[in-house]
């Protein structure tokens, strides 16, 4: 049999239409459900390729229902589903599931939340989440829950979790922000410190970590959660205002002299600067500067701007430069963990 070449999501749509909902609606008449492509894997974000189906790909579904028909909804799936859909096995292993099984992912809409984001799904959806939670989000956490295509929702719980992730509240919002130009300027004056010594590798790394401090300004700016390192730059590369920031970054990583490299960057910074003008957000008199006497660029009072215009308390009495889980670690077992995210974030903001 020929496999038709389909999207994830394309698949996982005509599987549900074609098959699962099918079985549900003969056994549970009329069930309240939602159904989508959810979760991890390129298919999510409608990147996958054909790469992407050399494993982990395939009939993948998050059947979202009530915890009592969590347990015989499983069941019935695993006895009554065909062995193939067109041409795709039903059982499969994946990098999780070691074993062949059905990629069928049977669960309530508040585990299923929990289990990427690791907060309160009812404190989520009546609008309830606490500052701490908000910064404990990874934006991959959160697309794994809002980037997928949902195919029904006819108990509507789902829905409502979705819409209380479109975004950080406003002063949240510039909080993480002022954190990101704060990482900037940490960072900015020593591509030429390094370059000024003879360490071109040196400098060349450093304008890469500001480069990618950019990249999450960017998404920031445009009020869209970032993906994870692999589709960090195809993501970017999507922003209508940020991206304009695209082809300095560009010149900064090609460039083989230090100064370039900082005027480059310079360039990109007012881009997103301006952007953040347009935003109606707070702007400085000058993204960048001299810095100090030396013949190095530094970050203007962006930061700071930011800060001064928060006037939630709780807020305001977090500490600068602190930032979200992302801004705090890079590291991959942090992020992708809810209960480490939660805990490096509630050490973090209680540290003085």
């Amino acid at each position: 049999m020929t496999i038709m070449t389909l999207s994830g999501t394309e698949l996982a749509r005509d599987y549900y239409h074609d098959v699962v909902a099918p079985l549900i609606e003969a056994r549970w008449p009329g069930l309240p459900h939602a159904a989508g492509r959810l979760g991890a894997g390129s298919d999510v974000l409608g990147l996958d390729d054909e790469m992407s189906r050399d494993h982990d790909w395939g009939l993948r579904l998050t059947l979202l229902v009530a915890t009592d028909v969590v347990a015989p909804i499983r069941a019935h799936l695993a006895q009554s589903l065909p062995a193939q859909y067109r041409g795709h096995p039903t059982r499969f292993a994946t990098t999780g599931h070691p074993l062949p099984t059905s990629q069928v992912e049977v669960t309530t809409a508040e585990h299923f939340a929990f289990s990427r984001l690791g907060v309160n799904a009812g404190d989520l959806a009546a609008g309830d989440l606490a500052v701490t939670d908000w910064l404990s989000l990874t934006g991959q956490s959160v697309l794994e829950v809002t980037a997928g295509e949902v195919f029904t929702d006819s108990a509507g719980a789902f829905s409502r979790i979705r819409e209380q992730l479109t975004w950080y509240p406003d002063d949240v919002w510039r909080y993480v922000l002022a954190a990101d130009w704060a990482r900037i300027r940490q960072e900015l004056p020593f591509i030429g410190r390094a370059g000024i010594l003879g360490d071109d590798t040196g400098s060349r790394l450093i304008a890469a970590r500001v480069g990618v401090s950019i990249m999450r300004l960017g998404f920031l700016l445009e009020r869209r959660w970032p993906p994870y390192s692999k589709w960090l730059g195809t993501g970017f590369s999507t922003l209508r205002g940020a991206g304009g920031a695209q082809p300095a970054l560009a010149r900064a990583l090609a460039a083989g002299r230090w100064q370039d490299r900082e005027a480059a960057l310079a360039d990109a910074l007012t881009v997103l600067h301006d952007l953040q003008r347009d935003r109606g957000l707070p702007e400085a008199d000058a993204v960048v500067g001299p810095f100090y006497e030396r013949p190095f660029l530094g970050l203007g009072p962006v930061p700071e701007a930011l800060l001064d215009s928060i006037t939630d308390e709780r807020v305001r009495a977090l500490p600068p430069g602190v930032g979200s889980i992302e801004q705090v670690s890079d590291n991959v077992d942090v992020l992708t963990s809810p209960t480490r995210r939660r805990a490096a974030m509630t050490a973090m903001l209680s540290t003085p």
